[in-house]
């Protein structure tokens, strides 16, 4: 059921054992979103734990409260117990690995994501605001904490708005988002030191990516790129975030995809564009996201069948797609 955003901030002020979640393969909204949150609500008495059923990068350890984030077991996970208020951040139910199983209590989602089906018992979808943490800002605003004097929540959503627009170049950063991001300035956020954090990488990670990009692909007369990693290439790298980011820059491309099969028959998918309807793509495999960004997983099957799968659906998208660049092609 949609609500307001008044309504989930009252549902939160009703509750008292919180746990916050997010979405597996957690970026930097994700992770800002709900430490910002966090500290957010246990200023106001609450209890409050993060889990997060992935890895987090090292890198977003600098965050306030970042190592405090919990992972349920990966062989015997026990149930989440003692919650009152569930609360899923920058995603859908079914992304949050065993999350949602594994706490039964009632569910409130906030998402900025157009393809959010909005089915939770509970549901605030924005999808005009760049970033899951510029609706936590507000959400913020609404529970009378003050951003000044807690510079650790705002550090974590600045995080969030940045990350997510990729620090502020993106097409989908607003006048509100700049605003958000300003006022975490104001109460003592430094921009450089969250940017030059998250940006280092050790050498050998720096070594790994360039080994991945290697192989990678232009199909379709150029308008797509890809790199398309299979457990046995996965094996072989130590590190792969960050990928995209590469890819998308290529000059003449319409799209860009990054498919890593972690583990067998376990595959994520990410995706970019300069205006190609990704999210849509990735509907059709069970994922989402925005128009311009977006990710989807496969299971259970090859990883060549996987890819067979997904490049019919970039192919067909494109065929169907007029190009920014058809024009200065000619």
């Amino acid at each position: 059921m949609k609500i307001s955003l008044q309504e989930a901030a009252a549902a939160i002020q009703q509750a008292q054992n919180i746990v916050i979640t997010a979405h597996i393969n957690p970026d930097g909204d994700a992770i800002g979103s709900a430490l910002g949150l966090s500290h957010c609500l246990q200023n106001l008495g609450k209890t409050c734990r993060v889990y997060i059923d992935d890895d987090i990068r090292e890198t977003f350890h600098i965050l306030p409260g970042c190592t405090a984030i919990q992972r349920p077991d990966k062989e015997q996970p026990q149930p989440i117990a003692g919650a009152d208020l569930l609360i899923v951040l920058d995603t859908t139910l079914d992304r949050t690995g065993r999350i949602a199983k594994l706490c039964a209590a009632p569910v409130l989602n906030i998402d900025h994501h157009v393809t959010n089906d909005g089915q939770a018992e509970r549901a605030y979808v924005d999808g005009s605001r760049a970033a899951c943490a510029e609706i936590i800002y507000e959400l913020i605003g609404l529970l009378g904490v003050p951003f000044a004097g807690h510079q650790e929540m705002a550090m974590c959503i600045y995080t969030g708005l940045a990350t997510d627009t990729g620090f502020f170049s993106f097409s989908n950063t607003t006048a509100h988002t700049m605003r958000a991001a300003a006022d975490m300035l104001a109460v003592g956020v430094v921009p450089n030191v969250i940017s030059e954090a998250l940006e280092k990488r050790p050498f050998a990670d720096v070594q790994s990516l360039a080994k991945a990009m290697n192989g990678i692909e232009l199909w379709h007369d150029g308008r797509a790129a890809g790199v398309f990693l299979d457990h046995t290439q996965m094996a072989e790298l130590t590190h792969t975030e960050g990928l995209i980011d590469m890819v998308r820059v290529i000059e003449g491309t319409d799209v860009a995809v990054v498919m890593k099969e972690k583990e067998e028959k376990k595959i994520r998918v990410s995706m970019r564009s300069t205006g190609l309807d990704v999210a849509a793509i990735c509907k059709q495999f069970g994922g989402g996201g925005h128009v311009r960004a977006a990710g989807c997983g496969f299971k259970d099957i090859p990883f060549t069948e996987a890819r067979q799968k997904l490049l019919a659906a970039v192919n067909t998208a494109l065929d169907n797609y007029q190009s920014p660049y058809a024009a200065k092609k000619q």
